[in-house]
C-alpha cells in the first residue's frame, strides 16, 4: 500500500507528538509498512525530519500567525506546511493547496494561517531575525547555555548551525569483502575522504554495495573508538552495548576475522538488527546476545568467558554529537539526563573492570559533547580504579573537526 509524502509526515509527526517513539524508528516503520514512491520517500523523509530539525523556528511563525490553543492534528499540518514555505523550494501554491488538502474540520484555519503566510513572509524572516539565537536557531534553552559555557559563544553559533545542516553521507568500505579503492572505481561519484583510510564520501548509497555487504554507512568519528581499541587477530573482545553492528563489524575486520567478539546488546529488536548487520557484513567472529550487561551474568552467559583481551564500552549516552542525525533528540533530552547518564555510564565501566585481563585494553566512548558524559566518566575512573592507566583520549568537535561529535578514552589494566 502506498502514500504520499505529505500524508505520511503528518501521520509520523502525530505518532512523534506521543512521545514514546524516537523519529528514525517512525520513518523507518512507515516505509516498510506504506511502501512509498522513490520520490515520496525523499519528500517525506525531508519534510518530517525538517519539520522536527526546525520545530522551535516553526512554532515560533505560527506563535505571530495564530493566536490560542489548537489541537495536535492542526498544528502537525501548520508547521509542515511552514517549513514547506519557508524551507524548501517546493513551489508556495503547492505547499498550500496540499496540506489543505490533508485537514478536515480544519481546513479554513489552515488555509488562512498559511496563506498569511506566504503574504508576509518578508516580515516574519524579520522577526525569526530578531528572535534569540535559541529560537533562530531552534536549540533548547538549557542545552545551548551548556554549549556557549562550554565551548564559548563563536563555537555554540557554529554547533547550532551544524545541527540543523542535513548529515553527508559517509560509507566504510568492509575490508572482508573489498577495498576503497573497489567502491571508488564502481561508483564515480564517490569521493575520497582524506581523514580515514576506510571511507568514502558519496551522494547516495547504492543499493547494492549495503546488499553484498561491501560497507557500512557511518560518520567517520563512529570509527575513532575502534582504531583506540586496536584489537589484534586471535583476540578475545568484549563489546558490551554493540548494536546497530557499525562499530562491532569494524573491529571484526580490523580483526582479520580471527579470535573471537561476544557482542552483547540489552533489546532483542537490536540484537536482531545486530544479527543481521554481522551477516550481511560477513563478521563471523562476533557472536551475538541479548542480555543486560549490569546484571551479574547466569552460569550461561558470555561473559563468564572472561577475562578479555579488550573490551569496547560503547556507552549510552545524550547523543549531543550526533544532533545532525539524531534530529528530535534534542527536543526529548533534559537537564536531569545529565546527571542520571553518567552514573549509568561509570557503572558499565565498573561492571567491565573484572572482565578485562592484566595487561588488557579498555576503550569507553560516546557521542556526546558533554564533559560530564566524557572527562567527568574519565577523571571518576582513574580515581576509583588504580589498576587502570590512562594512555589516550581522542575526541571530534563538529565545528573544528567537521564530522559528527565523539569521544573515547583508552586504559590500560596494570600487570
Amino acid at each position: 500500500m502506498s502514500a504520499s509524502s505529505r500524508v505520511l509526515c503528518h501521520r509520523a509527526l502525530l505518532e512523534w507528538e506521543k512521545g514514546r517513539t524516537y523519529s528514525d524508528e517512525i520513518l523507518h516503520e512507515l516505509l516498510a509498512r506504506f511502501e512509498p514512491s522513490t520520490s515520496d520517500r525523499a519528500l517525506f523523509t525531508e519534510l518530517f525530519y525538517g519539520v522536527l530539525r526546525n520545530l522551535r523556528r516553526l512554532d515560533h511563525l505560527l506563535g505571530i500567525l495564530r493566536e490560542g490553543e489548537l489541537d495536535t492534528a492542526t498544528r502537525a499540518l501548520l508547521r509542515m506546511g511552514l517549513y514547506q514555505i519557508f524551507h524548501t523550494r517546493i513551489p508556495v501554491h503547492a505547499s498550500v493547496f496540499e496540506t489543505v488538502a490533508l485537514a478536515k474540520r480544519s481546513r479554513g484555519l489552515v488555509n488562512a494561517v498559511l496563506r498569511r503566510a506566504t503574504r508576509e513572509q518578508d516580515s516574519l524572516l524579520a522577526a525569526l531575525a530578531s528572535a534569540p539565537l535559541a529560537v533562530r536557531a531552534s536549540q533548547p534553552d538549557f542545552l545551548l547555555e551548556r554549549w556557549v559555557q562550554q565551548f564559548g559563544q563563536t563555537a555554540a553559533e557554529e554547533l547550532c548551525e551544524w545541527n540543523n545542516r542535513p548529515a553527508e553521507t559517509y560509507f566504510r568500505a568492509n575490508a572482508l569483502k573489498g577495498t576503497r579503492e573497489t567502491l571508488l572505481a564502481d561508483n564515480p561519484e564517490a569521493e575520497v575522504y582524506s581523514g580515514h583510510p576506510a571511507v568514502v564520501k558519496v551522494r547516495r548509497i547504492p543499493p547494492e554495495w549495503i546488499a553484498a555487504g561491501l560497507g557500512y554507512a557511518q560518520d567517520p568519528s563512529t570509527l575513532m573508538a575502534g582504531d583506540l581499541l586496536d584489537p589484534q587477530p586471535g583476540e578475545r573482545i568484549l563489546d558490551a552495548c554493540a548494536a546497530p553492528g557499525g562499530k562491532t563489524t569494524y573491529l571484526a575486520e580490523k580483526m582479520a576475522n580471527r579470535g573471537r567478539i561476544v557482542a552483547c546488546e540489552i533489546f532483542e529488536s537490536r540484537s536482531l538488527r545486530l544479527r543481521q548487520n554481522v551477516s550481511r557484513l560477513g563478521a563471523s567472529v562476533v557472536r551475538v546476545y541479548t542480555l543486560d550487561f549490569l546484571l551479574v551474568p547466569e552460569p550461561e552467559s558470555p561473559l563468564t568467558e572472561a577475562p578479555f583481551d579488550r573490551i569496547l564500552l560503547d556507552v549510552p549516552c545524550s547523543n549531543t554529537g550526533v544532533l545532525r542525525r539524531r534530529v528530535d533528540v534534542r527536543w526529548r533530552l533534559t537537564e536531569e539526563d545529565f546527571i542520571r547518564m553518567p552514573v549509568q555510564q561509570f557503572a558499565m565501566v565498573r561492571r567491565a573492570v573484572p572482565l578485562l585481563k592484566p595487561g588488557g585494553v579498555l576503550v569507553y566512548s560516546t557521542c556526546s559533547l558533554e564533559t560530564e558524559e566524557n572527562d567527568g566518566v574519565v577523571a571518576q575512573v582513574v580515581a576509583m580504579f588504580p589498576e587502570l592507566e590512562l594512555e589516550q583520549i581522542r575526541r571530534s568537535l563538529p565545528f573544528v573537526d567537521g564530522v559528527d561529535g565523539a569521544f573515547a578514552a583508552r586504559f590500560r589494566k596494570r600487570l
